[in-house]
């Protein structure tokens, strides 16, 4: 059984003034509370991740250090700039690099491609979770998909079972 946990970075500040660099965006303030919020999630919800991959993009390092503060214990870290504007083929050529002994990865990239990924690798789970990732992959969206596969190196289209898909509104009003 393999999870993948697919995060798209917390929202960030609007583009960077003429000269500056996209990569080089920081996280806006509701961003940096949404990062917050989804590392407790996390942790209560037991997606703790065996290994994490984040686009090198300055918006995603700092929304997996916000999230990354509520484990108890340091998660290993690969920064990828792969990740960064990746289209959907190139996610799965890094998931299907990612070591046997990883039972939950957790990705932090971007859209489009985390968006597109996930709905090519989803073929079964609850329906209304499953419109809600076809229509948008929000800021701080949390996608969770189980595959019943023996290493990652067997990952493949349509063989995903989305567990869980989590927006910032639906963590706003949570209750667990």
């Amino acid at each position: 059984m393999r999870r993948l946990l697919l995060l798209r970075h917390a929202k960030a500040e609007r583009a960077a003034p003429a000269g500056g660099r996209d990569r080089d965006r920081l996280l806006a303030p509701i961003g940096r509370d949404d990062a917050k919020r989804l590392g407790t999630y996390l942790l209560r919800h037991d997606f703790l991740p065996d290994l994490v991959v984040v686009s090198s993009a300055a918006r995603t390092r700092a929304t997996w250090e916000l999230a990354a503060a509520a484990f108890p214990a340091v998660r290993p870290v690969i920064y990828d700039d792969r990740l960064y504007d990746a289209a959907a083929q190139t996610l799965l050529e890094i998931f299907r690099e990612t070591e046997d002994r990883v039972g939950t990865l957790l990705v932090i990239g971007h859209n489009p491609g985390l968006h597109e990924v996930a709905t090519h690798l989803i073929a079964s789970g609850d329906l209304e979770a499953r419109q809600r990732i076809n229509e948008d992959f929000p800021p701080a969206g949390l996608a969770a998909i189980d595959f019943a596969l023996d290493g990652w190196s067997r990952l493949h289209p349509h063989a995903g079972r989305l567990e869980r898909f989590i927006s910032p509104r639906s963590l706003a009003t949570a209750t667990d």
